[in-house]
């Protein structure tokens, strides 16, 4: 790959990290991976106003990782490549691995501490 095909490929990492950036986002996310689901149904399952889930959905659809399709008044979102949902699923591990070993090390701190 050549240098400015890997700045680019770089520049479109961290607007697709900017863009999953946000716990809401992250739980549409997780909501979507069930398939596809109205925007209706999103709002009652997390509890949004629409105008404020309007914000995340656009905001996922722009940078291309959720897409829309209209069937008479509702509205239904769904991912579009699946590997976003393996993604984010490894990064989830990678965080649990941490949060044991933290805690493993936290242990082991009192431990010593004690002794």
């Amino acid at each position: 790959m050549d240098k400015n095909m890997e700045e680019k490929m770089f520049e479109l990492h961290a607007e697709v990290c900017k863009s999953m950036a946000s716990p809401t986002r992250l739980k549409v996310m997780n909501l979507l991976r069930e398939g596809e689901r109205s925007v209706e149904e999103l709002r009652k399952r997390l509890g949004l106003p629409k105008a404020n889930l309007s914000q995340h959905l656009g905001i996922l659809r722009q940078r291309g990782i959720i897409s829309s399709r209209r069937s008479g008044l509702n509205i239904y979102y769904k991912v579009t490549n699946l590997k976003m949902i393996k993604a984010c699923d490894l990064l989830r591990e990678v965080l649990l691995e941490q949060i044991q070993e933290d805690g493993k090390l936290v242990k082991g701190m009192i431990v010593s501490k004690v002794l």
